[in-house]
């Protein structure tokens, strides 16, 4: 007999969107139990004896479930869907059979590594503000920052209403006009990287994410993907999960 668990919890487990954005759908009005709209995110479910749906369309938990580390290219949406029709990172996971979701951000004009799951736990352990997980990137700007540029990104810069929290920034190299900072973040706001390089003048001409959690994006091609390891999972959430042990140990260069 399956125990109670929170709706949300519950529809993540499902593949259909990571806990967070569950709760989303919920206070939208987009999820019903049984015949009953529901919008409380305190609400339990029994999966025994409650029918949940999502627009119209019955949720059942997932029977496998995928971590995929994927090089996302620029000019790439990181979501399942766009309202504009641009080219989504879904498609280039489209040969894995399952409704797959990316994790987190990635805006569209940047490049490098994206974890996309179906494991709505996964995503939202990786996601939350709490967990603090670092994200590390290789970011090109224009101008030669200054030792003191570095120090106020270092410190925290207003974005627009709000200060970023202390970040690892590193002058990794330079060229005539041109430089390249390592930054290391524990937030994700949106555009936040390049909101912090504007705030002390210098626009970012290129941004790749090559590391999160202490997994590495590494010589994985652009545009391609790989199962994640079963070491890097547990390094990633602090979890044994077995299902994918066999899956994580090729990469699959289909894009």
């Amino acid at each position: 007999m399956a125990r109670p668990e929170r709706l949300q919890k519950y529809i993540a487990r499902c593949g259909a969107a990571s806990r967070r954005a569950a709760e989303e759908l919920i206070l939208s009005g987009r999820v019903r139990v049984n015949k009953q709209v529901v919008t409380e995110l305190g609400t339990k479910v029994d999966s025994d004896n409650d029918k949940v749906f999502l627009d119209g369309t019955r949720l059942l938990p997932e029977k496998k479930l995928y971590y995929i580390m994927l090089n996302k290219p620029k000019g790439y949406i990181a979501t399942a869907k766009d309202e504009r029709d641009r080219p989504t990172v879904t498609e280039l996971v489209a040969d894995i059979d399952a409704r797959l979701y990316p994790v987190g951000r990635l805006d569209y004009l940047s490049e490098g590594l994206l974890f996309l799951t179906n494991d709505g736990d996964f995503a939202y352990r990786l996601t939350h503000p709490a967990q603090h997980v670092a994200k590390k990137y290789q970011v090109v700007v224009s101008g030669i920052p200054e030792f003191e540029d570095i120090k106020k990104l270092r410190a925290g810069v207003d974005i627009g209403g709000y200060v970023t929290a202390p970040a690892r920034v590193d002058l990794a190299k330079t060229e005539e006009r041109t430089a390249q900072l390592n930054i290391t973040l524990t937030e994700g706001k949106n555009r936040q990287i390049r909101k912090m390089c504007e705030a002390v003048g210098f626009p970012v001409l290129r941004l790749k994410r090559v590391s999160v959690g202490g997994v590495a994006l590494g010589n994985l091609p652009l545009g391609k993907w790989r199962h994640l390891t079963e070491a890097e999972q547990k390094l990633l959430c602090g979890g044994d999960k077995n299902d994918n042990d066999k899956n994580g140990r090729r990469q699959n260069r289909h894009s």
